[in-house]
């Protein structure tokens, strides 16, 4: 009987560990009041048809404003290092391009030294730009952005 029991103790722990393992590893956390901000953008129906962007107040307000934002590189191509690439709140694992569910849309950055690619969070501080344009780009940049902690 205690042989059975055992048993069942060490049986019961291998699974446990098993599931540990097969657990998809959790972000940090890297929401700001500034990523908040960013996210207000939402869509609406400007006429019948035709959607479009809205951009309230505090959000139009970080226009032209250099900011610092924590984060995780989103490489567009292959490389190493990168003058350009997008920037989102989550890592590429969690599904950045959603942009829904209190994830605020990516940022589109743009350096002048290249930034070598990483998995961890970095923060970078730069000029933030809305590009209301309506053209196929960002709506959201951060120019002559630089890397303040890796």
């Amino acid at each position: 009987m205690k042989r059975v029991v055992v048993l069942f103790f060490f049986n019961v722990l291998f699974l446990g560990l098993l599931e540990l393992k097969a657990q998809v590893k959790v972000h940090k956390d890297l929401r700001t009041k500034t990523w908040n901000t960013i996210g207000l953008r939402y869509d609406k129906e400007l006429s019948p048809g035709k959607w479009g962007s809205v951009y309230p107040a505090p959000l139009t307000s970080l226009h032209n404003k250099i900011i610092e934002l924590p984060g995780y590189m989103i490489p567009t191509k292959v490389g190493a290092k990168f003058t350009e690439f997008m920037f989102s709140i989550v890592p590429v694992e969690s599904c950045p391009y959603c942009g829904t569910g209190d994830i605020p849309a990516m940022l589109q950055v743009k350096t002048s030294k290249s930034i070598a690619i990483t998995d961890k969070p970095i923060k970078l501080k730069g000029k933030f730009i809305i590009n209301d344009s309506g053209n196929d780009q960002s709506e959201f940049f951060l120019v002559d952005a630089v890397l303040i902690l890796q």
